[in-house]
């Protein structure tokens, strides 16, 4: 089935409540799974003016998965552990052709994400459904990447390093992370926030839809809109900073807040520190 036709069927059932859906849905919804795993489709595109969007019939097909899945007992044969959720979203089967390096130690790769070759996937480590992640990228050990997230090439998701998921509503922006990213340990990136290419999130930074991130090079502050995202810039070094809460009670506290700061943009020193990356892959 093309793409053409995937789209045509997932509005025309979408509309209609779960018991009204015709046998049809569960292998329409298979369909598109398959298409999501082998990179004929995406939850997200890259328009030739820059900007990431979702595809909206896409997430909508993923949502009909839910709604005509039924509650299953998805454990391993001879597993001590134990595993129940929608027949319709199993764990994602690999092979050796896949040329994807999973790790053991419990990592899971949901139904519908799509892995480039070269991919090495540290335990344990979870990547859910409609999410796509680059050719090289390493997901390392506690990383996440969230239902419909779009993870570039060369990327370094380090440990615990949280990529959020957009999947409801269907027109929210996705969390992107442009290729050669470096993503630091227990790093936060959610509310459809694009990460443009090699940019540096040092370990702790935390970057949401309402975050401001302070650039002390270009003497600016980046923040969303109510039709934009929150953009890094390519090339940014990002490291978690603070700044201080305005008021008597908060100033004699001395409070202050989380707040990104972009210290430098990514220079021969940059790369040279993060040139490790590539033995490790």
């Amino acid at each position: 089935m093309s793409a053409a036709q995937l789209e045509a069927k997932v509005e025309e059932l979408f509309p209609l409540a779960a018991d009204k859906l015709p046998r049809e849905t569960e292998a329409l919804v298979g369909a598109l799974l398959d298409a999501l795993e082998l990179g004929l489709v995406r939850s997200a595109e890259k328009g030739e003016d820059g900007t990431w969007r979702a595809v909206p019939w896409v997430k909508r097909g993923i949502l009909l998965g839910f709604r005509v899945g039924k509650l299953a007992d998805l454990s391993p044969k001879g597993s001590p552990f134990h595993f129940f959720d929608k027949h319709t979203y199993p764990t994602r089967e690999l092979t050796l052709a896949d040329n994807v390096r999973v790790v053991p130690g419990g990592s899971t790769i949901r139904r519908g994400a799509y892995l480039a070759s070269g991919v090495v996937c540290m335990p344990p480590m979870y990547v859910n459904v409609g999410s796509w992640v680059g050719a090289g990228t390493m997901i390392d050990s506690h990383a996440l990447v969230g239902s419909c997230a779009q993870v570039g090439a060369r990327v370094h998701l380090s440990a615990a390093a949280q990529i959020g998921g957009v999947l409801e509503p269907v027109n929210a922006s996705p969390v992107i992370i442009e290729d050669d990213v470096i993503v630091g340990g227990n790093c936060g990136v959610y509310e459809g926030t694009v990460v443009r290419e090699k940019a540096v999130l040092a370990a702790g930074v935390v970057l949401t839809r309402g975050t401001p991130v302070f650039d002390l090079v270009n003497e600016t502050v980046y923040r969303a809109s109510k039709d934009a995202p929150l953009e890094i810039p390519a090339g940014a070094v990002v490291v978690p900073g603070a700044r201080a809460v305005k008021g008597g009670f908060a100033a004699k506290q001395g409070l202050s807040l989380q707040t990104p700061i972009i210290v430098k943009y990514r220079d021969e020193k940059t790369d040279l520190a993060t040139a490790l990356e590539a033995w490790l892959r």
